[in-house]
């Protein structure tokens, strides 16, 4: 009979450790239930080969997940001497733990400790939230930072956004400069003490929310909750993408309450989503506008719609003189107090926790992955294991040849060998954009995106412009991609003396592309040194900027020189383009090219060379 293995994640500790009396007398009772009921005690019969092969199978399937083992027995079956001991499940009694009086008492002791430090730290922290304002929030941000790096950072957190959850959640609607002010707060000691703190606020705000939403609360603490969340975002604790996920949700329901908050939350940060996804918010405007036609008649007549739509129209036409009320000062005053209260080593959009809703709200269940080192105690993920394992196993088995050919292309790490499996595998350059983010690398993985796709097209035996098309979204969506990009293409510029002619052939096609699409600034040609130019430089130069005027529109291409001309700091490349243009790239042109290419050529660099010097700063004598 097959043995029956009870899985509890919780009974892998040691007894010692959490385990009261009741769960392991419920332990001992139901393994002699299951004696009792026909099952046979695991010693009764040695493990056949076949279950052996079944347990090592279901060991590589699970991979880094941990074994599970029976209730009080992991640290006692840890230790080898003790293994062959393991009779029955009978035998659960031999590991109870007998825990003397004043152990207990101690423990006991220790627990009213606890609480009293506890209360004594809330009390800390109400005082200072009490005392809260524009003033003194320099003095009081510096206070609480104290208090985190004396405290354990759990207490902190839930402290704190207890605090500041009973202050700002009430049924009546919270003064805008209050909540500006709390949200500050937390925004400081995001970016001073450790991007947990908002992380941490953040989805304690979001689930109260959506519990509201679902419920029919009367008062304004929904407004008050979409008020925290959307000051969050101007502060630049979250990215958008929660903000429009939250609209397109209110949106998809569209009742009365529903437009209300949509109108609220609009007015708050309208205008910043406009600046940071004006396509996004063109989409949820379009999306608004079909709901409001197809509404009930009841909705239609209402002027609340028309209102939200007037609304919406003003923010796509950037009129801000159609949104009554709306008052950006008051934001932008406590931004500044911000960039000066916080340290510059923690600042910038790298601590902006980029997490849609749904993260949030199944954060108890799948993990909380936008916090570094976050420990999860969970384990639902388990129950559908096999589903999980079978497509994996049948990943594994169509990519085999793939994943041959990542090993042959020296793609030595998992990140590398999944970046390379998606290009790949994709149907299109959209598709390998939408895939690769969805692998949800960070920081320097994340650079290892723009590493595999340079690689990659360098080593195609043709050009393909499936990744100039890949390169040139990368560097549309964050600037980020662009600088990497940049700092990639310097590298194998300045290594050009050891790349093959196909490989430099199809780095000057994917470089014309990204300068051509603007997705990379001319000014990615100062790592080139004119006055130390060799033969392959030379050669690099002219096939690039040969294609890069010869393929451009007029209007583009005077464009794409003129943004070099006003920066003083590119006055030494502007003058090597220059005289490039005009000796290197016309040396021979007539007898190397067609009369129609040499013509156009000829008058492409004219227009290059005028655009170079349309806002140089005049000589004055």
């Amino acid at each position: 009979p097959k043995r029956e293995v009870r899985e509890d994640p919780e009974g892998a500790s040691d007894p010692s450790e959490g385990d009261d009396a009741q769960g392991q007398w419920e332990s001992e009772s139901s393994s002699s239930s299951a004696e009792e009921d026909g099952g046979v005690p695991e010693s009764s019969e040695p493990p056949g080969e076949e279950e052996e092969e079944e347990e090592k199978e279901e060991e590589e399937e699970v991979g880094c997940l941990p074994q599970i083992t029976r209730p009080c027995f992991s640290k006692y079956m840890s230790q080898p001497e003790h293994k062959a001991e393991f009779t029955s499940p009978l035998h659960n009694h031999s590991a109870t733990k007998y825990v003397p009086p004043q152990v207990r008492k101690a423990q006991e002791t220790l627990d009213d400790k606890k609480r009293e430090e506890l209360g004594r730290l809330k009390k800390m922290v109400n005082g200072l939230i009490n005392r809260l304002s524009e003033l003194n929030l320099s003095s009081i941000s510096g206070q609480m930072e104290e208090l985190y790096m004396a405290n354990s950072r759990k207490d902190m957190n839930e402290t704190l956004t207890d605090i500041l959850m009973n202050a700002c959640v009430t049924a009546v609607a919270m003064p805008a400069r209050l909540m500006m002010e709390h949200v500050l707060l937390v925004s400081i000691l995001h970016h001073n003490v450790g991007i947990e703190v908002g992380a941490y606020f953040l989805e304690a705000v979001v689930k109260k929310f959506d519990e509201l939403c679902k419920s029919d609360a009367e008062g304004k603490e929904c407004e008050n909750l979409l008020a925290l969340i959307a000051h969050l975002y101007n502060f630049h604790v979250v990215h958008s993408l929660l903000i429009f996920d939250i609209l397109k949700k209110l949106v998809s329901i569209f009742t009365e309450k529903e437009i209300e908050l949509i109108l609220f939350l609009l007015k708050n940060v309208g205008f910043s989503l406009r600046k940071d996804d004006a396509l996004a918010l063109k989409e949820l405007i379009t999306e608004a506008q079909r709901k409001a036609n197809t509404a009930e008649k009841k909705l239609q007549d209402q002027t609340r719609v028309r209102f939200m739509l007037e609304t919406m129209l003003a923010l796509r036409n950037n009129d801000m003189r159609k949104i009554p009320g709306y008052d950006p000062e008051p934001v932008e005053k406590l931004r500044k107090l911000q960039r000066a209260l916080v340290h510059s080593s923690g600042s910038g959009k790298e601590t902006q926790l980029r997490v849609s809703l749904e993260s949030l709200l199944s954060a108890d269940r799948v993990g909380r992955w936008w916090i570094v080192g976050s420990s999860w105690s969970g384990v639902p993920m388990i129950d559908d294991t096999n589903s999980k394992t079978q497509q994996k196993l049948r990943i594994g088995k169509m990519n085999s040849k793939i994943m041959e050919l990542a090993r042959k292309q020296r793609m030595n790490t998992d990140i590398r060998r999944s970046i390379f499996c998606v290009l790949m595998t994709s149907e299109d350059f959209l598709d390998a954009f939408e895939k690769l983010l969805k692998l949800g690398l960070k920081d320097q993985q994340e650079r290892e995106i723009v590493h595999v796709i340079l690689y990659c097209s360098l080593q195609e035996k043709t050009y393909n412009p499936f990744y100039a098309f890949l390169a040139n979204k990368f560097c549309e969506y964050e600037r980020r991609f662009q600088v990497t990009f940049q700092f990639s293409i310097w590298d194998k510029i300045r290594d050009l003396e050891n790349l093959s002619a196909t490989a430099i052939s199809n780095l000057v096609s994917l470089l014309a592309h990204l300068l051509r699409t603007k997705s990379l600034p001319l000014s990615v040609l100062k790592v080139i040194e004119f006055s130390e130019l060799d033969k392959p430089k030379v050669r690099f130069l002219r096939q690039v900027l040969s294609m890069l005027l010869i393929k451009t529109d007029a209007e583009e291409l005077s464009d794409i020189f003129v943004r070099m001309s006003d920066n003083p700091k590119l006055g030494m490349l502007r003058e090597g383009l220059k005289l490039f243009l005009t000796h290197f790239l016309l040396k021979n042109v007539e007898a190397q090219r067609s009369a129609e290419e040499a013509s156009l050529l000829k008058e492409r660099v004219e227009l290059a060379t005028k655009a170079l010097q349309a806002k140089e700063p005049k000589l004055k004598l």
